[in-house]
């Protein structure tokens, strides 16, 4: 058993991630600002202390074996209007986490980054040789976090992993996406669904896709949870990892709202709308890396079952 700080815990994939090493018996201390997170998705069973990541300092000693960091500003949107805050919290707020690593002798990381990493992508599937041009701050600042990463592991025998993810959707039990305001699609889906809004916006119908619209990789969140502690064990010190998660195949805007429907037996309004800048029209991942140096396959890549399980949480998150 060993004891691990999870930066971020309280958010979505944060949460789910404490709550599987937790399962796997292991000590579980949550840092979160709650600026983003809620306070109800902190595992039972796991210390929560809130504040900041530039406090870790104040809670991080000898005794734990690594960090998992997800503490993160996210917003695409955000970030091109609001850059001063992605650079502070992502990039000012992890050198301060790992310059604390450092200094309490915690010599073992798995950061939470993100495709947006590499932008427009040349090639699909995206491998993690592909170049990295991110298109917003967001995505830049995730980049200058691997780097300083990559630094560390030199310099001072960090032992690291950055998986980047494509994107996250289900849930796991009474974890799952509360996000405020939503951006990810199946949650705005299930809203057109229980009424919460008029419909839902089909961003441009005319992609070279076989349906038109835009494909994206979709990975269950709990898949991404179980590549997180195989990651804490693949780490080898001085060494940062970069590992892309996904599940290799993609689904379009188009194929994700007849999954809702199906799971839900509802009908949902649709509205078609200009396509939005910078949106590729396929992004989906190579895996193979994360399945040769993590062991790792995802175990749940059935689009039904991502949606199912997020249903149900939606629904007890609602009240139905």
């Amino acid at each position: 058993m060993s004891k691990y700080l999870v930066t971020g815990g309280a958010g979505y994939v944060g949460s789910v991630v404490a709550a599987h090493l937790l399962e796997a018996g292991h000590q579980v201390t949550v840092l979160d600002d709650l600026s983003t997170g809620f306070r109800e998705g902190v595992p039972a069973g796991a210390e929560f202390v809130e504040g900041r990541i530039q406090e870790a300092g104040k809670v991080l000693d000898g005794s734990f074996e690594g960090v998992l960091h997800f503490a993160a500003s996210s917003q695409v949107g955000e970030s091109v209007v609001d850059p001063e805050k992605y650079w502070r919290n992502n990039v000012a707020g992890s050198l301060e986490l790992i310059s604390a690593m450092r200094e309490a002798g915690v010599r073992k990381l798995v950061f939470s980054s993100t495709a947006a990493t590499y932008g427009e992508p040349e090639v699909v599937p995206i491998a993690e040789t592909a170049r990295t041009a991110p298109t917003n701050t967001y995505g830049a600042t995730k980049l200058a976090v691997d780097h300083l990463i990559t630094s560390e592991a030199v310099a001072h025998g960090l032992a690291a992993v950055s998986l980047r993810y494509f994107n996250v959707a289900g849930a796991y039990g009474a974890y799952g996406e509360r996000h405020d305001p939503e951006s990810h699609l199946i949650p705005l889906v299930f809203q057109a669904a229980l009424g919460q809004r008029p419909h839902i916006a089909v961003y441009g119908d005319d992609y070279p896709t076989p349906d038109g619209t835009c494909i994206r990789d979709y990975i269950h969140v709990a898949d991404l949870a179980d590549a997180h502690l195989l990651a804490l064990d693949a780490a080898k010190p001085g060494e940062h990892l970069i590992c892309n998660l996904g599940n290799g195949s993609g689904f379009s805007v188009r194929e994700v709202i007849e999954s809702v429907k199906r799971v839900t037996g509802r009908e949902i309004p649709v509205q078609v709308a200009a396509r939005r800048t910078g949106d590729p029209a396929v992004l989906v991942a190579s895996a193979a890396r994360a399945h040769e140096a993590l062991g790792w396959t995802p175990r749940r890549p059935n689009l039904d079952d991502i949606v199912a399980d997020a249903w149900k949480f939606t629904l007890e998150k609602n009240g139905r």
